[in-house]
């Protein structure tokens, strides 16, 4: 009988071949995975990792275990799952199961996932210490709370509080979750953050989960609504030296803002005064984020009623610096009003002009910009109404195909946001298409990630965006036809591909 793993051996073999001699589509396969951070040679060990990440195993020896556990046939569904729950693509979930309805028999991990309160039971109930032992990457409470499959279960959220009840009595911690990229995450930010399921995050909080984890509070900002933060600071939740009120800030509402204020988030953090006072340079002023948001009337009464310093520096900037800058009029209004002003430089006098839409007389040598100025394009290009200003920065010399800090280049970041007509525009410009920013994201891998996780996702026009870079010929890897979440994302790159079929790649980033 022929053993399923030979044909990916030989696989391996072909790739190490092709790659010594430099064919480029090994070249890209090989840079794609990343299977060696040290600059040594590649060994065989190496190319059997690429076969394997490129068939949505994270390791060899992972896909070799599964494969010869279960078969090559469910170890490829089964893999196809744990991916689809990881990424809350529960249509992807619920077709899978349609066609095998077992496929999760006796993977606790995955169990909890689904939010299968029945079959949980009857595996903890067999092996109690379930519970507290790691499945696979994640522990199980890890698994539950990350899941998204509660929204589309008619007791979604109640299932999911019974199955953590049933963990924590056989011996799991609500507080231990898991670390990504060194970065601890709890079972608390995991439930509420990511996937927003409140009636978990209500049990988990009841039941000894600790508020102030340094994730939760900043990302229930991003809901779309403010219960979210008002659980988390009715549990005793404390906004100061975090991210939470500039990140409220972001989103323009004037319900989560005051609520931070009145529990006791500081508007004058991050100034050049506090750092001063207390040795820790942290945050950002809060008329100074109002600038870069561009927020409106009712959040600037809220922070001036509330005690934001209109004199406030940041990095030696002035509020309003900024808001001439950034172009938020009602803010400089009121600065004026109270006699802060400050006098513009000619380089902020220029900036102040683009930002009006109107192209001033000069051009900007970017390299004397400070860096708070330097990055204004990626700054601003996510608000509505900012094409022209955009125009007007390019046309004094700001640099349109710049990476931010995370290595996004505005036209990544107009995709990653559905923003069709700003990605239009900058791909007029001729950016670097095949540039791969600090997570590892193409421009067509960063607008699918975009339509998954921007918590503006429901206005982005991420279909637009998709159509715009596959007419300027970017590849279309075939793993991208089913990763997305969404149908009509699914269906239209379903259909591109058989209409264009000499642009779909068998590798690529996805």
């Amino acid at each position: 009988m022929t053993n399923p793993l030979d044909k990916f051996r030989r696989a391996a073999k072909a790739l190490k071949t092709e790659y010594e001699t430099g064919l480029p589509d090994a070249l890209t396969r090989i840079a794609t995975v990343r299977p060696r951070s040290d600059g040594a040679d590649l060994r065989h060990a190496d190319y059997l990792h690429v076969i394997a990440q490129e068939n949505n195993f994270p390791t060899w020896p992972v896909m070799k275990d599964a494969i010869e556990t279960v078969g090559l046939d469910r170890a490829q569904k089964i893999q196809k799952l744990k991916i689809a729950l990881h990424a809350g693509r529960t249509g992807v979930v619920a077709k899978l199961l349609e066609g095998t309805p077992d496929l999760a028999k006796d993977h606790f991990g995955l169990l909890c996932g689904l939010n299968d309160v029945k079959s949980v039971w009857m595996m903890l109930k067999d092996d109690p210490a379930l519970a507290s032992k790691r499945a696979g990457p994640f522990l199980p409470m890890v698994h539950l709370c990350k899941s998204r499959m509660f929204t589309v279960q008619p007791e979604g959220g109640a299932d999911s509080a019974a199955i953590a009840d049933m963990l924590v009595a056989n011996g799991a911690d609500v507080n231990a979750g898991s670390v990504e990229n060194g970065d601890p995450l709890s079972p608390l930010y995991w439930a509420l953050g990511h996937a927003g399921n409140m009636e978990l995050a209500t049990w988990l909080l009841e039941n000894g989960a600790n508020p102030n984890d340094g994730e939760s509070l900043y990302h229930a900002t991003e809901l779309g609504h403010a219960d979210g933060l008002r659980l988390l600071l009715t549990h005793g939740a404390d906004p100061k030296q975090t991210n939470a009120l500039p990140r409220a800030m972001d989103f323009d509402s004037v319900e989560m803002v005051t609520l931070l204020l009145e529990h006791g988030a500081d508007p004058n953090e991050g100034s050049d005064a506090w750092t001063a006072g207390t040795g820790t340079e942290h945050g950002v002023p809060v008329l100074h984020q109002a600038a870069r948001r561009m927020n409106s009337g009712p959040i600037l009464d809220v922070l001036l009623d509330h005690g934001a310093a209109p004199s406030a520096s940041w990095k030696g900037h002035s509020a309003y610096a900024f808001a001439k800058v950034f172009g938020n009029a009602d803010l400089a209004s009121q600065i004026e009003e109270r006699g802060e002003e400050t006098v513009l430089t000619d380089i902020e006098q220029m900036l102040a002009t683009a930002a009006s839409g109107q192209i001033p007389d000069g051009y900007i040598n970017t390299a004397t910009l400070p860096d708070e100025y330097r990055g204004l394009l990626r700054e601003v290009l996510h608000l509505p109404g900012k094409l022209p200003h955009l125009k007007a920065l390019v046309a004094i010399g700001l640099e349109w195909d710049r990476p931010d800090s995370e290595g996004i280049t505005p036209v990544q970041a107009a995709g990653w946001n559905g923003l069709a007509d700003v990605m239009q525009y900058f791909l007029k410009l001729s950016p670097n298409l095949g540039h791969v920013n600090n997570y590892g994201g193409t421009l067509l891998s960063t607008i699918l990630h975009g339509a998954e996780n921007n918590p503006q996702r429901a206005n982005g026009d991420y279909i637009g965006c998709l159509q715009l870079a596959l007419d300027e010929g970017v590849a279309l890897p075939r793993k991208a036809l089913d990763a997305s979440g969404s149908p009509e994302i699914r269906e239209f790159l379903t259909q591109w591909a058989d209409d264009k079929p000499g642009q779909v790649v068998e590798y690529g980033i996805v």
